[in-house]
Formats: structure tokens, C-alpha cells, sequence
């Protein structure tokens, strides 16, 4: 069982780079000049799914350790990290929420939705790395 919410994880966080290259195209166009296609809705489908599915992983890795151990917040740097994911999570998907229903030219949102969620991104793959040195000493 504890190996599911890594599993999921990983896969989500791979499924989250693809949304990035579909948003950097946009952000190239945007910014650069740099002719690109942009799928629009598989971007906004995408992103809207990776955001709830990690954020049910902070929720289930928070379960899990519950069922597991009998504590939460034993894991350092791993939940550390997930609880800074969480106001990015709901900066994330509420700004593209807004973006999506209110479609006009922008520059400044789109910005700062493009660092958030490159951020997340980031700290999703840092959340691998811990997440493995958890499996190690908690699991294995």
C-alpha cells in the first residue's frame, strides 16, 4: 500500500512535464516571437488534472503516513516541502481557472501562473528525492 502514493506520484509529475512543454510553447510564442502551437485545451485539461491529482497526493501521503505509522509529519524534508506545494497548488490551478474562463489578452498573470507552476514542477522533482530517501528509511 505505501507504495502506491509514490507510484502515482511519479507518474502525475511525469505527466507534468508534458503540460510544461505544451505552456512553454505558449510562453515562447508569447514572449519570443517564436511561432509555436499551443493546445489550448489539452493544456488546461492537463494542468487542471496534474494540480488536483498532486494535490490528493499531499492528501493521501498525509493518510498514509496516518495508517501506516500512526503519526504524520515524521517524513523531514519530503512533508516540508509539500506543505510549500500547497499554496502553489491553489495559486496554480485557480489562475488558470481564471484564465481559461476569462480569455483575453494578458501579460502579467500568464507570467506568474508560467514561474508558479514551473516551481511546482521543480519542487515536485525534489519531492521525488525525498520521497525515495522515505521509502528507504521508512519502507524498505
Amino acid at each position: 500500500m505505501l507504495w502506491f502514493h509514490p507510484a502515482i506520484q511519479a507518474l502525475v509529475t511525469l505527466l507534468a512535464l508534458y503540460v510544461f512543454l505544451l505552456g512553454l510553447n505558449r510562453f515562447l510564442t508569447q514572449h519570443f516571437g517564436i511561432k509555436r502551437t499551443f493546445l489550448w485545451k489539452r493544456h488546461v485539461w492537463l494542468g487542471k488534472t496534474v494540480i488536483l491529482l498532486w494535490f490528493a497526493g499531499l492528501v493521501g501521503g498525509l493518510l498514509m503516513a496516518r495508517t501506516a505509522w500512526s503519526v504524520n509529519f515524521i517524513t523531514g524534508r519530503h512533508y516540508h516541502v509539500a506543505l510549500i506545494m500547497l499554496p502553489l497548488l491553489i495559486f496554480g490551478y485557480l489562475s488558470g481557472i481564471i484564465m481559461d474562463a476569462h480569455k483575453k489578452n494578458r501579460r502579467f498573470l500568464p507570467l506568474l501562473h508560467a514561474l508558479n507552476n514551473a516551481a511546482l514542477l521543480i519542487l515536485a522533482l525534489y519531492q521525488f528525492y525525498t520521497g525515495w530517501a522515505v521509502l528507504k528509511d521508512f519502507v524498505l
